[in-house]
């Protein structure tokens, strides 16, 4: 008999982050990071472990996104689903009904990456690979079957990226030992969160500085006066030849973005993020053109391929920033690399939350070894945050991730911590509820 998907269990946990401002910004002042946490279990013992990240309130509504899509999982053979990763995907995206809660964005569609996500960890734990490696090992054409090109066609065709991955194969066993021997570079957001004062945020600027990162990241939007000071006194702390990126959430309209990062811009800015709705690719494109040099990056809240295909094609970004939760998963992930490949823009994952740093760390060294052949300009966010929760946590050696060894996406919570967390019966929310 063969074996089954048996159970897609899912858990609602959440840290009270709010409590020192830790991820606070323009558009989340006081933010509880969550979890959607993912179980994917098979009638043979094995288990697969993913999420979908949200900042507190809702993350019910995630919960109950992938309980209304695990009847599609359920009872499935495994071996069919791994052996069509593709197809399983298209499955739960495609499913006529909730398909009309999209299609292919919002709470179903994250609740399809958490569950994506479970197997290919599930699919990486039974071949004894991390998923980057695991990825990377496919073959060119083995890694298109894994994309729905019936949107991409007219900005992305299978023989191109059949030609994108063939050019980088030659140097991926170079390239992966490169990788294990000197991580991938990085980027800090900790010293930037909104809510910290300046003595803090020169402190933890200086601390990145001497702690071998290249990049630091700040958020804005809430105040202009405020931005100004906090920019000059980062600047001050790590000198001229740090880079700084500034992050507004969403918080402006085109017009207030372009005059309140013209205010900016003395301060010598790498990129702006999010400076208006991630939905106006065409907002997103006036701001790139009337503030280059300073460079637009996006992502983080791009439903989809076919999203981030529109901003390729629109010239609306510098910097694509991928979420590993947010589109449908890995799968969906690889689509977006090869388009992000095909139009010569950098990718620079977002990872801004609880388990993002550990899952997409993943898709940016698969890109890295079998994509785009280069980390030039790339950067992976970091953020210093509840790493200690995971069973195979982030591992930062001189401002680079290295690279993760154990078998599958890095998801795993301890259970300990899923217990302490659970929302609201854990008791670190029941002793909160109390004070």
């Amino acid at each position: 008999m063969s074996e089954l998907i048996s159970a897609v269990d899912a858990v609602d946990v959440r840290f009270p982050t709010s409590l020192e401002l830790d991820g606070s910004d323009a558009m989340n002042p006081e933010p509880d990071y969550s979890a959607t946490y993912v179980t994917i279990r098979t009638s043979g013992g094995d288990e697969g472990h993913g999420l979908a990240f949200t900042v507190g309130r809702g993350n019910e509504v995630e919960v109950a996104a992938v309980r209304a899509l695990a009847p599609l999982v359920v009872g499935l053979p495994v071996e069919e689903v791994l052996n069509d990763l593709g197809g399983f995907s298209r499955r739960l995206t495609g499913d006529s009904q909730l398909r009309w809660l999209g299609p292919e964005k919002g709470a179903i569609h994250m609740a399809a990456a958490a569950i994506v996500n479970a197997v290919w960890d599930l699919y990486g734990r039974r071949t004894g690979k991390p998923v980057w490696r695991l990825l990377a090992e496919l073959s060119p054409e083995q890694l298109v079957d894994l994309v729905d090109f019936r949107y991409l066609q007219d900005a992305l065709t299978r023989d191109e990226a059949l030609d994108i991955l063939r050019r980088a194969e030659s140097g991926r066993a170079e390239r992966a030992a490169h990788l294990l021997e000197h991580g991938y570079p990085a980027y800090t957001t900790t010293p930037g969160w909104l809510g910290y004062d300046d003595e803090k945020l020169v402190r933890l600027s200086k601390e990145a500085v001497a702690d071998g990162f290249s990049q630091i990241k700040l958020k804005v939007g809430a105040d202009r006066a405020d931005d100004e000071r906090r920019m000059r006194l980062a600047r001050e702390a790590v000198g001229p030849d740090i880079r700084i990126a500034v992050d507004a959430n969403q918080a402006w309209g085109v017009q207030q973005a372009i005059d309140w990062m013209r205010a900016l811009v003395p301060y010598d800015l790498y990129w702006i993020e999010e400076p208006t709705s991630p939905d106006d690719i065409l907002g997103h494109a006036a701001i790139r053109k009337a503030l280059s040099p300073v460079k637009v990056a996006t992502g983080e809240h791009t439903h989809n391929q076919v999203m981030f295909k529109q901003l390729l094609q629109a010239g609306s970004l510098d910097i694509l920033q991928m979420d590993a939760s947010r589109t449908a998963g890995v799968t969906e992930n690889v689509a977006i690399l090869l388009l992000a490949a095909k139009f010569g823009v950098p990718v620079c994952p977002h990872a801004g939350g609880v388990g993002l740093c550990e899952m997409v760390q993943h898709l940016a060294m698969f890109d890295y070894v079998a994509v785009s052949g280069t980390t030039e300009n790339r950067v992976i966010e970091y953020v210093d945050h509840l790493h200690e929760h995971f069973t195979d946590p982030v591992r930062i050696r001189e401002g680079h991730y290295l690279a993760p060894t154990a078998p599958g996406i890095s998801a795993e919570l301890h259970p300990d911590s899923v217990a302490a967390h659970r929302y609201p019966e854990g008791p670190v929310w029941e002793a909160k509820a109390s004070t």
